[in-house]
């Protein structure tokens, strides 16, 4: 993974590299034997796929089960490991697998794009989240198996059960079962809960990952008591734990509360159906894509609450989009430190540093920013409710994938934007927070202090 002699920063070569894989895509996807017709695909519908596939989104302008070829749904299979796995991630990977060597520069590139502070084991934290990430992938394909095989037949119920165990761990929400997506398993319990485990195992990072197994391995050795559990847990993990938990059942008990007599969602599900549907709308709206039922036929209030919990997404260093919960969690609590007087936010008797908060605000603020820009920019080159439009553009920043039946009604221009937001969404936050960490220049000089009034 040689540096070009301009010595790109970590910034650019994560956009880059998401630019080149999603071109690469593009043309793949765009010759005749991707498609089913044995035609060639648009060019734009190309890109579209291909960027929604590596950005992990799940919008799609043509049906994924009828337009593409097996061979087109292998390339977006690929593609959706890949953007979830993480350009650099993936491309050290292959490098380890070929056996060649990692140099420290490559080390210090992985260590950026990884967020990490240390370079110390790096290539083994790699090599574990690859291994993490097949072993879970396969299970979850086990799990689906017991469902499409039956369904499907054989090779086909495995080939979907490996298709639709990556596209939800990887939170892309990409299917193969038609328009509807997983709305005819509304009701089956296990299919909701495998594609929710995915999904939230997906989202939470695999630094909260490395963190839980090693609490457990402490555990057996008796290095810990089972009680100590959480209090020997990093920072970072306590809150990403909690955060996802609190906005799972808050997402949980506002669908069920408002879409309760909703006969166009769950009204007409008995209660324990109901509890079922509002969690996996709860938790595939937080970057997944899935569907149980349609986007449309949600009262306002639920659209809100959707869109609140799509701009927050999953956790860092995973498969997931969103500003993050660890960043939400941040501003959070730094909002409370702030009301109750306190200089320092402390969280769980630790002193989370400035520089941290600043990030957060800063994540925060540009992705906010830029999904006013792309609402403002779809709702002039479309026409459409400012709801769907505000929906679609959240969707994409955030990398969600859930519609309101309005990605197949864009136009040229409609899909362009989109296609910028799933890619802005996708190296935006992620991006933003490592060039502000990796770049701060200690100032020589110290100006006078001077306050300013707020609020």
């Amino acid at each position: 993974m040689k540096l070009s002699q301009k010595n790109l920063s970590t910034t650019q070569i994560i956009a880059l590299g998401f630019f080149g894989a999603i071109i690469i895509g593009t043309l793949l996807l765009a010759l005749p034997i991707s498609s089913a017709a044995g035609t060639i695909t648009s060019p734009v519908d190309a890109l579209f796929t291909a960027t929604t596939s590596v950005c992990v989104t799940g919008l799609v302008v043509v049906p994924t089960y009828l337009h593409w070829s097996l061979f087109g749904k292998i390339i977006i299979l690929i593609l959706i490991q890949l953007g979830g796995l993480g350009i650099i991630s993936f491309t050290t990977g292959i490098m380890m697998l070929i056996g060649r060597k990692i140099t420290l520069r490559d080390r210090l590139l992985l260590e950026d794009a990884l967020n990490l502070d240390t370079l110390s084991g790096l290539v083994a934290f790699l090599r574990k989240i690859f291994r993490r990430t097949f072993i879970v992938e396969g299970i979850g394909a086990v799990c689906y198996a017991f469902v499409f095989v039956p369904e499907y037949g054989f090779l086909c119920g495995i080939w979907y059960s490996v298709f639709h165990s990556i596209s939800a761990f990887c939170n892309a929400g990409i299917d193969l079962l038609g328009d509807t997506s997983l709305a005819p398993y509304l009701t089956n319990p296990w299919m909701n809960l495998v594609t929710m485990v995915l999904i939230i195992l997906g989202g939470a990072g695999y630094i909260v990952w490395d963190d839980l197994l090693r609490i457990i391995s402490e555990i057996r050795q008796n290095r810990i008591r089972p009680s100590q559990c959480f209090q020997k847990l990093h920072l970072h993990t306590k809150l990403a734990l909690l955060t996802t938990g609190f906005l799972i059942l808050f997402g949980t008990i506002c669908v069920f509360c408002l879409e309760y007599t909703n006969k166009g969602t769950i009204g007409s599900l008995n209660f324990f159906e109901k509890f079922q549907a509002s969690m996996f709308q709860s938790v595939t709206t937080r970057t997944a894509g899935f569907l149980t039922f349609s986007q449309a036929n949600m009262r306002g209030t639920t659209v809100i609450v959707c869109m609140f919990l799509m701009f927050i997404g999953g956790s860092s260093i995973g498969t997931a989009g969103g500003i993050k919960t660890t960043t939400f969690a941040i501003l959070a609590l730094s909002t409370l430190s702030t009301v109750k007087g306190q200089k320092h936010l402390v969280a769980f008797h630790k002193t989370v540093p400035h520089k941290t908060v600043q990030k957060a605000l800063a994540v925060t603020s540009v992705s906010f920013l830029v999904l006013c820009t792309a609402i403002l920019a779809l709702a002039v080159a479309e026409t459409g409710s400012l709801t769907d439009i505000a929906y679609e553009a959240t969707s994409a920043i955030a990398t969600v994938g859930l519609s309101r039946d309005y990605t197949a009604k864009l136009d040229l221009a409609g899909k362009i934007i989109i296609i910028l937001c799933m890619y802005l969404g996708r190296i935006g936050p992620i991006s933003m927070a490592i060039a502000i960490s990796s770049h701060e220049k200690p100032s020589l000089l110290s100006y006078p202090h001077e306050d300013v009034t707020v609020g």
